[in-house]
């Protein structure tokens, strides 16, 4: 189920800036932006418009403003939608007016994280509407961009998915080489335990229904149920019989996400969301 507008918290401004600053400075070089600032005289004044090319979801809209608001404060930025809005092509994101220079040099970082961000949201939206009539929740994994974890996973959550772990000190998930590395699924469980707070949760990583009859009876908050088959997962579904939270993962598409949803899943887990799925279209036209 999606989130609705009050529950989407924006990311504080501290979390973001560092990370549009470094974009900003990546692209600026050693000399700025040496284009703009030879043709376009520097008091020339500009109204522009951030248009959706594609049908989608909006995320990234904090990110696209500070952009602007780095390289020029006297530039304004409007929205028109909000992060979570859907949008078709033609659609008005965001009007933007003021120095034509700061405009045109902060165009392309505004636009990286704009559109790469709302592409994550429309993904994750797809899934969200494809498995809509189930119980099951569309979740991410850690398989992020180096550094922007952090955003990446926030427009999972505007496009109607939620969170798995945000890194190794969140909680304790015990994967197939934990289980080698320890001899055993149940060895590798009551280690956790022993080593971790009483607060942190523990979710075991099992190929095998023979793996999830290991691990029920000691007591873990999650099983993830990795690349099983439909049957298998209705099976593990009954089994766990609502003692832990049933993740499945692995081949999931929108194609095939309401078969899996429809097995009675908790969570579906989903790497590709934030590792290759394509952004969206969005570009900066001067208004008419």
């Amino acid at each position: 189920m999606a989130l609705s507008q009050t529950q989407l918290a924006p990311l504080p401004a501290i979390l973001i800036e560092p990370l549009v600053r470094a974009a900003l400075l990546e692209d600026l070089g050693r000399a700025g932006d040496i284009t703009t600032d030879s043709i376009v005289p520097s008091d020339q004044r500009a109204t522009t418009v951030l248009a959706a090319r594609q049908t989608g979801t909006i995320a990234g809209l904090d990110l696209a403003a500070l952009a602007f608001r780095l390289i020029d404060p006297a530039i304004e930025f409007h929205r028109e939608k909000r992060d979570g809005d859907p949008v078709a092509p033609g659609d008005v994101v965001a009007r933007i007016s003021g120095p034509a220079r700061g405009i045109l040099t902060g165009e392309r970082v505004a636009l990286n994280f704009l559109s790469r961000l709302s592409g994550i949201a429309s993904a994750t939206s797809a899934l969200a509407e494809a498995i809509r009539h189930e119980r099951a929740t569309i979740v991410c994994t850690r398989k992020t961009t180096p550094g922007l974890r952090a955003v990446e996973k926030y427009a999972v959550r505007a496009g109607g998915g939620g969170n798995h772990r945000f890194g190794l000190d969140d909680a304790v998930l015990i994967k197939d080489n934990h289980i080698a590395m320890a001899g055993g699924v149940a060895i590798a469980i009551e280690r956790a335990k022993a080593g971790v707070g009483h607060l942190v949760k523990i979710e075991v990583e099992v190929d095998t229904l023979e793996q999830l009859a290991e691990a029920l009876p000691l007591g873990v908050d999650a099983v993830l149920l990795d690349n099983m088959s439909l049957d298998q997962l209705r099976e593990a579904v009954a089994m766990v019989g609502g003692r832990a939270l049933t993740e499945a993962s692995g081949r999931v598409t929108p194609a095939s996400a309401p078969a899996i949803a429809a097995t009675g899943v908790d969570l579906i887990s989903v790497g590709w969301l934030t590792h290759s799925a394509p952004i969206l279209d969005i570009g900066l036209d001067f208004a008419d």
